[in-house]
């Protein structure tokens, strides 16, 4: 936290490391808000899986004609970060050409738009996170050392969750906060969660405590009967009967409101994106347009 409030308000550029789930999204996030960006735009780029030239389009933006497809002139990230952050997830996976490119901005603070000849000058905070020992990938070849140098001027490590079991109360606190229906964590449920060893990191925490904001009656406690049963060495034991009373829930809602998804979410209390991922993880049909009401 020290450090984070410490390196927060200056433009410098930050590296961010820690296994999947450990919440370097979200500390890039509150890098951003903490920083005097904060009013302008955070976006972000997770480059796991694309391809160079799809990295490039995204990252630079692209004329028109420049390729295949390309009907109309596109803005990329770049710009439209311009004057906030820009958050580069996964920077290990980058492809190294699209490196070089990345390497020159960082440099000079200009790029070209992909089959473009004029270059434009952008003035953004990078903040990158990966997994990798981008050290090692770098003296192996697969990560440009010039650009991980360039990257490396202020490094912040997370550790998994488990090794940070003081922050496990707050961050389930923040998370149910988040869902805006007043609940509290009772100490039953607060020495439960402090007692598991969250393999999955906080990503597992905020799927827990979304799940126990759905299930909790609004302005009430969220209680051991609203959390899966978690394991004490691990991996979560079954939650199968808890699962059934949420998606149960969840049905009745929907056919309570005829299908129709910002009906169901407002008498559920939750909001919309959290009943999407709901419905997505138990296979449910959306029914209705969310934006339409009756």
């Amino acid at each position: 936290q020290a450090l984070a409030d410490a390196v927060a308000p200056h433009a410098t550029t930050v590296l961010l490391f820690g296994d999947t789930g450990t919440g370097k999204g979200m500390l890039a996030r509150y890098l951003h808000g903490r920083s005097p960006r904060a009013g302008r735009p955070f976006v972000e780029l997770n480059c796991a899986g694309l391809s160079r030239e799809l990295t490039e389009s995204e990252l630079f933006g692209h004329e028109r004609g420049a390729f295949t497809g390309a009907t109309a002139r596109k803005l990329g990230l770049l710009e439209a970060a311009d004057g906030g952050t820009l958050f580069l997830d996964e920077i290990g996976e980058m492809e190294l050409a699209v490196q070089a490119k990345l390497l020159k901005v960082l440099e000079q603070w200009r790029f070209r738009r992909v089959g473009g000849v004029v270059e434009h000058d952008v003035d953004v905070r990078i903040i990158a996170a990966t997994h990798r020992d981008l050290e090692k990938d770098a003296a192996e070849g697969r990560f440009r050392m010039d650009l991980y140098y360039r990257m490396n001027v202020f490094a912040i490590r997370l550790p998994p969750l488990s090794e940070r079991r003081d922050d496990v109360a707050a961050l389930a606190r923040r998370f149910l906060e988040e869902q805006r229906r007043g609940h509290r964590l009772s100490e039953e449920a607060t020495e439960l969660l402090l007692g598991y060893d969250w393999p999955g990191n906080v990503r597992e925490l905020r799927n827990i405590m979304e799940r126990a904001a759905i299930l909790a009656p609004p302005g009430g406690e969220v209680t051991l009967a609203h959390l899966p049963p978690l394991g004490p060495r691990g991996a979560p034991e079954s939650t199968g009967a808890l699962g059934a009373a949420e998606r149960a829930l969840i049905e009745s809602t929907l056919r309570a409101h005829d299908g129709n998804l910002a009906a169901a979410a407002r008498a559920l209390g939750v909001s919309r994106g959290l009943l999407y991922r709901r419905l997505a993880k138990f296979g449910i049909a959306a029914g209705a347009d969310a934006g339409t009401e009756g």
